[in-house]
């Protein structure tokens, strides 16, 4: 499917008002919707060029809104990402920076129960909360959503699970709030998740309210239903024909919940985030980008982005100004009519000024990543980046504006601002404090390392 997109920067040039003046009067509380995909590759949409399949939901919320073609999240793999998403902060300042091993009884790993989530920040301002999906913050009872300021949970608290909802043992669970729901009560997660969606949406029609809605398509295990399977027919490769069938089953629930709101005429009151948590994984499609989930080059933190509000923000553009994940906290809170002030240090950025041409240049001066406590990390700022990959031990500089796959390293070439760079990670890294909790990716990068080396050796006459 081609869509039509249109530079933001030539509209606010092209403009003698900023857009805000054009739309209409910002309601009072609007409602706030995030949607997260798991493990979604960058060029696994079509409107970023997907050449197997179409997402023709996902490309009419693009077509309707933003597209953030330079969103960053803040992390290259799943419960650190999520933890940025709803505290508004980078996730290292608390700790959570790996994924937490599955502790049900471990009251001690999971996000601080003194980090204010988004859904906490909006009830306490008179909205109606939903935690819907994947969460992924901690297992013990008061990490979970509706001890956290969510008046409503139905998902799982783990990294992945069974879509079909059967379980491994009596906590890996789906779970309505505390009560557990059966497999058969299930039939595919994502299209359950998105039917928990569309109720939550009518049920608090008449009152503000902030969905969460965190699918875990297209993460592993690689289930799709044959209603789904029937659509990929036509791709071969036996992964990928299942993976895109995950895929569209996002896009489908993308594309009821925005009719719901359109049949409730409650569009225009409703700001829409999609993301993805990190970069894709194996398999998945992050053309142009290098990399993938897991890793600090771009294909690993660099993921569709879109914000959708008709008669608020313009609508069918590219905004280019790197953003983060961290700003969707920001924004929501600032729309929302939220006191932040408590929380010390918001990292996020409320970009609606800048969407709305109020505000010119770009949101941060400087977007940060560290993982595996330090081994791995990487700073952008403008179009230099500086990435220290933990599997290879070297810095490497690159010019994204004019190698956006990260295949020319220039850090010989300009160590002046190697050490620019290196010397503001280094200001952040000193306000950070040490993981929480020890990290089970980091044998798996040396592996991934080792046997990426291994083929390029055995490729060689001997």
């Amino acid at each position: 499917m081609t869509t039509v997109r249109r530079s933001f920067a030539l509209l606010v040039l092209a403009s003698s008002m900023p857009f805000s003046a054009i739309g209409a009067e910002l309601p009072s509380k609007p409602n706030v919707i995030v949607i997260v995909a798991d493990d979604l590759g960058y060029a696994d949409v079509s409107y970023q060029g997907c050449r197997d399949f179409d997402t023709p939901h996902l490309d009419a919320l693009a077509a309707s809104g933003v597209d953030f073609t330079n969103g960053y999240v803040t992390h290259p793999y799943c419960s650190p990402s999520r933890a940025g998403i709803l505290t508004g902060r980078y996730q290292q300042r608390f700790g959570h920076e790996h994924n937490p091993p599955f502790a049900p009884e471990d009251d001690s790993i999971g996000t601080p129960t003194d980090e204010v989530f988004l859904g906490q920040l909006l009830k306490r301002s008179g909205y109606a909360t939903a935690a819907i999906g994947k969460w992924h913050l901690g297992d013990a009872p008061k990490f979970l959503p509706h001890h956290r300021g969510f008046d409503e949970f139905f998902g799982f608290s783990a990294g992945g699970h069974d879509y079909y909802g059967r379980t491994r043992g009596p906590h890996r669970r789906i779970q309505r709030n505390d009560k557990t729901v059966t497999a058969e009560e299930i039939t595919y997660l994502t299209d359950d998740f998105t039917d928990e969606a569309v109720s939550f949406v009518e049920r608090h029609q008449s009152e503000p309210f902030f969905l969460y809605l965190a699918y875990n398509a297209p993460h592993s295990p690689n289930h799709a239903t044959q209603h789904y399977l029937d659509r990929t027919w036509h791709i071969e490769d036996g992964f990928r024909t299942v993976y895109a069938a995950m895929i569209l089953g996002v896009d489908d629930g993308v594309g009821r919940l925005m009719t719901t709101l359109d049949q409730l005429d409650l569009r225009e009151r409703t700001l829409v985030f999609f993301i993805s948590d990190n970069g894709g994984r194996l398999g998945s499609d992050n053309r142009p980008l290098r990399g993938h989930k897991g890793m600090l080059f771009e294909g690993g933190i660099r993921v569709p982005f879109l914000a959708s509000w008709p008669g608020h923000l313009p609508k069918g553009v590219d905004y280019d100004e790197p953003v983060s994940a961290l700003d969707i906290f920001a924004t929501a809170a600032a729309i929302a009519g939220a006191d932040t002030s408590a929380i010390k240090p918001l990292d996020g950025v409320d970009l609606m000024p800048y969407l709305t041409g109020e505000k010119k240049g770009s949101p941060h001066d400087a977007l940060y990543w560290r993982v595996i406590g330090g081994q791995g990390w990487a700073i952008r700022e403008g179009d230099y980046k500086l990435v220290n990959a933990a599997a290879l031990d070297k810095r490497q500089l690159f010019d994204l504006a004019h190698d956006p796959r990260e295949t020319h390293d220039l850090s010989k070439e300009h160590p002046e601002i190697v050490s620019q760079l290196k010397n503001r990670y280094d200001t952040w890294n000193s306000q950070l404090t040490a993981p929480r909790w020890t990290d089970p990716h980091e044998v798996n990068v040396a592996k991934e390392h080792k046997a990426v080396m291994d083929a390029r050796d055995k490729a060689l006459p001997k």
